[in-house]
């Protein structure tokens, strides 16, 4: 990365640790390194795909650019099928780690500019009878667990690492901002999951939505 994006991302980082360490108890732990104990797997185009309105070629709702992968949409673009009737998405799907056990965990820096909102940026796909085991929303600037809990206050503008370990045998997903733990939930079933960010648009959104990703991981828990 250029030396202006990671004082950025440095200078970001600080920000999104005073949020968290304003809005937890005082119990709060020190940050932990998340990925040990863990296998970082291979990650390159082989091991994902866009989902992007499907009247659109993807370089009109998706770039991958000096390491930073841009999604965006607009509440009036079409599904990402023709069969669909879900709402107007571009995400970065990583089917090539679909898992059905284990503990799995996500790893990457995300970025939410201003005015984006009603929007899911990440989730964990898959679930019994719903169908996603977590999802991560932002609304008017603030990350929720779904639309049922606030886990940070202001997100706009500041890039954030994201981890999210999805212990599938356990039934529990755990998400980290920048090594603090925000939530800690119960699974939701179902027998294959995998990860996706980027935007999908949800109840309220904004017209225009995106998310910028980058140092995008997936690792597995070692035997």
């Amino acid at each position: 990365m250029s030396s202006f994006f990671s004082k950025a991302k440095y200078a970001s980082t600080i920000i999104i640790h005073l949020i968290i360490l304003a809005h937890q108890s005082s119990a709060l732990a020190e940050p932990v390194n998340l990925t040990q104990g863990f296998v970082s797997l291979p990650f390159n185009r082989s091991y994902y795909h866009i989902q992007k309105p499907y009247d659109l070629p993807e370089d009109q709702r998706y770039s991958f650019i000096d390491g930073i992968h841009k999604c965006w949409v607009y509440s009036t673009d079409k599904p990402h099928s023709l069969t669909s009737r879900t709402e107007p998405r571009t995400e970065i799907a990583i089917q090539g780690y679909n898992y059905s056990s284990s503990v799995w965990q996500f790893e990457g820096y995300g970025y939410v500019p201003a005015g984006t909102s009603g929007v899911c940026i990440m989730q964990v796909f898959g679930a019994s009878p719903h169908a996603t085991t977590l999802m991560l929303r932002v609304y008017n600037g603030s990350l929720f667990y779904y639309r049922s809990q606030v886990l940070v206050d202001e997100i706009y503008d500041k890039w954030f690492r994201l981890n999210v370990i999805h212990d599938v045998d356990g039934s529990k997903v755990k998400v980290y901002i920048d090594g603090y733990l925000i939530l800690e939930a119960d699974g939701r079933g179902g027998t294959s999951h995998a990860f996706k960010c980027g935007v999908y648009a949800q109840n309220d959104s904004s017209f225009y939505m995106e998310s910028r990703w980058t140092d995008i991981k997936v690792l597995r828990k070692s035997d």
